[in-house]
């Protein structure tokens, strides 16, 4: 395992395009980071500089220490899982596997490699395909053979870029909980590319989101979705996403296109001497105001024109256009473009609860918990109302479960040593436990 730390790292091509524009960030020993962002935001550049297939324009990389801006990719310690998975056709599973160890520097013994091929194949359950070429593998099985290749290498990390992307989505749940549980299972500092935020949400111990080659924020998925930094992270982390409305404030009152809310002082500190502002609300933070209890308090009561609602069995979700105005609507036409959305920032997506009777067409009383909103600058994008102290608490519990994680499965295989080299059962009953957002 390696530390791996970004120094102010530039890449800029013959151009003057700027793909990574002063990248910063410190991947601790063991740790698991994504690289998030929408296309063209400069991650898998990121990711191809780290392994050294690109060269950096200016910065520093460090890995375990070292300073590696020069050296060769196979001098870096690390094993790279491609997109496409990279697998030679003609070779066996097996065959597949043990190449890298067929191109060490310093040969190792038949009976070495074959060890190495076989404890990989365990770990990815591939022991019953060693002999079959990849033309007659699933996508998942693929997938393995691209990992079991870069397990057997026993690199200080391990770089993955977009590797479930060709897969459906089913599979890419299942892969999901494998590369975590693997990842875990190994303690290997682990560096992963998606443009996907749920793998980034429920894989990740911190999350980095890119923006045309500028790092925004670098942190726990958890504190990304309750404290994001700016408008574009807001947007980008959660599905459905954070609802933006426009607002104007009027003293201790913020004028929404649904109705008034009374604003808290602290909000209207955050707020100064701004008269328009962007309201943030998760789509969860609305209710059908006649499933609450009346006596709930941190919320408003309000009533809205529903257009479309879509019942989804555990949870309904209704549409709510609203209009919005000059600048303001024309800055959340371009975020939503930025994010790859469908023009449809306009309009409020709320998910209720699967009980609600609101239908489409219909006058409904929603309830909004106004606790968990967050105010915007229309200009600059900054949030208003971050939280600094949550934000910190949030990181330090990410960064307690963490270590605690690594300590657990050190117990384990140190257990395992002691009583004759056994491998460790795991409970596949458990596994479901793991695909969840970490905290």
């Amino acid at each position: 395992m390696a530390q791996i730390q970004l120094k102010n790292i530039v890449k800029v091509y013959g151009d003057g395009f700027a793909a990574v524009d002063d990248v910063s960030i410190d991947i601790d020993d063991g740790e698991f980071v994504i690289l998030v962002g929408p296309s063209g935001s400069g991650k898998s550049t990121l990711l191809r500089m780290i392994a050294g297939l690109e060269d950096i324009t200016s910065g520093d990389l460090t890995i375990g220490g070292t300073r590696v801006n020069e050296k060769a990719p196979r001098d870096r310690g690390l094993a790279m899982v491609f997109q496409n998975y990279a697998l030679y056709p003609h070779l066996t599973v097996y065959e597949n596997i043990a190449f890298p160890l067929r191109l060490a520097k310093h040969r190792m013994k038949d009976a070495d490699v074959d060890a190495a091929v076989r404890n990989a194949a365990g770990l990815l359950e591939l022991e019953e395909h060693l002999e079959r070429k990849p033309a007659n593998l699933s996508g998942g099985q693929r997938q393995r053979v691209a990992m079991g290749r870069a397990l057997v290498r026993e690199a200080n990390a391990f770089l993955f870029d977009e590797p479930l992307s060709n897969l459906d989505a089913k599979l890419r749940g299942q892969m999901r909980t494998e590369i975590a549980r693997l990842q875990r299972r190994l303690g290997t500092t682990t560096v992963y590319v998606t443009h996907d935020q749920t793998e980034a949400m429920t894989l990740g111990d911190r999350v980095a989101v890119l923006r045309r080659g500028v790092l925004q924020q670098v942190a726990s998925p958890r504190e990304l979705y309750e404290q994001p930094v700016n408008l574009f992270v807001a947007g980008f982390i959660g599905s459905p996403p954070m609802n933006f409305v426009p607002g104007r404030v009027d003293g201790g009152t913020l004028h929404l296109p649904f109705g008034d809310l009374p604003l808290p002082e602290d909000m209207v500190a955050a707020v100064g001497d701004r008269e328009v502002v962007v309201a943030g609300v998760r789509p969860e933070h609305f209710e059908d105001a006649s499933l609450v209890d009346d006596d709930r308090e941190g919320g408003v009561t309000f009533e809205a024109d529903v257009d479309v609602t879509e019942w989804l069995g555990d949870e309904l979700y209704a549409y709510v256009p609203f209009e919005a105005e000059g600048e303001v609507r024309q800055k959340l036409e371009d975020l939503d473009r930025e994010l790859d959305g469908e023009g449809m920032r306009t309009q409020l997506v709320v998910a209720l609860d699967g009980q609600s009777r609101v239908r489409d067409g219909s006058r409904a009383r929603l309830w909004l918990d106004t606790t968990r909103m967050h105010l915007f600058d229309p200009e600059t994008g900054e949030n208003l109302t971050r939280d600094e102290e949550k934000a910190a608490q949030l990181g330090k519990e990410s960064a307690d479960a963490r270590r605690e994680a690594l300590e657990r499965e050190k117990q384990h295989r140190d257990a395992a040593a002691s009583d004759g080299g056994r491998p460790r059962t795991v409970d596949v009953r458990d596994q479901g436990q793991r695909t969840g957002a970490r905290a």
